[in-house]
């Protein structure tokens, strides 16, 4: 039953007949269908035909008794990043990431995406773009990056009602997840200032400084270290598997990966402090916990004096990430990684540092030198871009005292 005060707000056709509660027709003959939003706002939505502007009241009716209605439908993703970045970002995080955020969203985001309205952005769009990056050569952790930003993006308006839903999830990242893990000098930092004085940091930094891999580093005694040549050498692996005929996953001596593995690898002055400050503490551990077993006289031990294995070893870095991750905005959050990364991440600071991938190659134990190249020739490629970006800046500092 319409009431009496319903029938006045009624609108009418150009007949005179009533089209019903918030609808006109106008003398254009297209229709108006008028409401008010949560926010108290009148607003007005124009159609060609009576049946659209009935569906688009009612869905507009249905949004506001469901508190799902936008502040601003209009915004683009442009605009809402301004406001993103500076009401949640600028005062929170370190000028270096701020200017990360605004470079990564102005090259990646912006030419795809910037003026499309924020709620009219869906899944497959934001697909389209990773997809995009993807085939333009782009690196997993490039549409990793593009991926938090955008999502924190979509996250924050979601709460402040500018958006519905949050098209960023579900979005599957292409390529190789980086066919290895490296950390940038950024994130190497953090991983480190955070594990500063936890049990394992001697470990975290004799692996990042030598580039062993997880066995060789748990096989280390300390007839392995000559502190006169400065040298590691690597004769054995240590593994924690099941082998044929045994019931249960044991440890077990066995030779590096291949001949080329039995190597001397250099000390540098970091990663000798800290050997011998895990010799000292190994000395303390022997004391309290007595060990007779095979593998009694390795260095890199558990808290009991136990030989390790990758689960610990892991275990061990993703507690100093979640740890490091409470301090850090969503978006600067350390990915998970395993103990394998600190040897890439060693190989990848050698590279930086203009060490030859002949050399590099024998620190890690390569059997031929184009297993070195083929596993680093994107990071030899990214270092010779960031030497070019340093030559351009040279160069326009040279251009700019000339007045070119």
């Amino acid at each position: 039953m319409v009431t009496v005060s319903e029938r006045n707000t009624m609108g009418k056709d150009l007949k005179g007949r009533e089209l019903g509660v918030g609808i006109k027709q106008r003398k254009n003959g297209s229709y108006e269908a008028r409401y008010t939003d949560a926010y108290g706002i009148r607003r007005s939505i124009y159609t060609k035909n009576l049946k659209d502007a009935r569906k688009i009241l009612l869905d507009k009716q249905y949004e506001k008794s469901h508190r799902i209605c936008l502040k601003d439908e209009k915004m683009t993703l442009d605009e809402w990043f301004a406001k993103w970045i500076t009401t949640y970002k600028k005062n929170t995080i370190k000028q270096s990431s701020l200017k990360l955020y605004r470079y990564t969203y102005e090259k990646y985001i912006s030419p795809e995406l910037g003026k499309a309205p924020l709620s009219k952005i869906t899944k497959i769009s934001i697909q389209d773009l990773i997809n995009n990056l993807n085939e333009n050569g782009y690196s997993w952790a490039t549409q990793d990056k593009v991926k938090r930003i955008l999502n924190d993006m979509f996250g924050r308006a979601i709460e402040d009602d500018f958006c519905i839903k949050n098209p960023v999830r579900g979005i599957r990242l292409l390529g190789d997840k980086g066919h290895y893990k490296v950390l940038t000098k950024e994130e190497q930092s953090m991983f480190f200032e955070t594990a500063a004085g936890t049990f394992y940091e001697n470990l975290f930094v004799v692996a990042v400084n030598t580039g062993l891999r997880p066995g060789e580093l748990f096989a280390l005694t300390k007839h392995d270290i000559d502190f006169i040549e400065k040298v590691i050498r690597v004769r054995n692996n240590l593994v924690y598997m099941k082998y044929d005929g045994e019931e249960t996953k044991n440890f077990h001596w066995e030779t590096p990966k291949t001949k080329s593995s039995i190597r001397d690898v250099p000390i540098n002055k970091i990663c000798e402090e800290y050997l011998r400050k895990q010799l000292v503490l190994k000395n303390k551990l022997k004391i309290r916990f007595p060990n007779d077993s095979d593998f009694s006289e390795v260095i890199f031990v558990s808290n009991r004096n136990n030989p390790l294995n990758s689960a610990i070893y892991d275990q061990a870095i993703h507690k100093i990430i979640n740890e490091r991750n409470l301090l850090l905005d969503p978006v600067e959050e350390l990915e998970p990684f395993g103990g394998h990364t600190f040897r890439h991440t060693f190989a990848t600071r050698c590279i930086e540092s203009g060490v030859k991938p002949k050399t590099l190659q024998s620190y890690l134990g390569h059997a031929t030198l184009e297993m070195t190249m083929n596993l680093y020739v994107h990071t030899m490629d990214d270092v010779k871009q960031d030497e070019i970006m340093l030559l351009n800046d040279t160069n326009n500092n040279i251009y700019r005292f000339v007045g070119v």
